[in-house]
């Protein structure tokens, strides 16, 4: 699914202007323990989150995660604005709650990229 759809049904906004929006996005994961990211996500997807640290930039550039939404209307910090411009992560705020949003998402046809795998 492209970002651009994902921005729109996100009623989103793009915190990160200078980049590219025109890229596809193949699947979802939604967490806010980086770990669980690191531990279970799948690369080429879509990070939803409610953490708005700079480490969620640099987990989502590990995990090689295309874009990022964050969740409840929340806003980063300046220092994740400028780290994701560094490396190519659009950010997005979204006024929908994790639930929610995850299900907009799929509903639309953005699969899931969660692993099976249980702790």
């Amino acid at each position: 699914m492209n970002l651009r759809k994902i921005i729109k049904l996100s009623d989103g906004f793009l915190l990160t202007p200078d980049l590219d929006t025109d890229i596809e996005i193949n699947g979802g994961y939604g967490a806010d323990l980086m770990s669980d990211v690191l531990a279970f996500s799948q690369p080429n997807s879509l990070l939803l989150t409610g953490l708005t640290n700079p480490q969620v930039v640099r987990t989502a550039q590990m995990a090689e995660f295309h874009a990022i939404i964050f969740v409840r209307g929340k806003q980063p910090q300046a220092e994740t604005l400028l780290i994701a411009n560094q490396e190519g992560i659009p950010l997005i705020t979204s006024p929908f709650g994790m639930f929610e949003l995850s299900g907009r998402l799929h509903k639309a046809g953005l699969p899931s990229f969660e692993s099976n795998e249980s702790n």
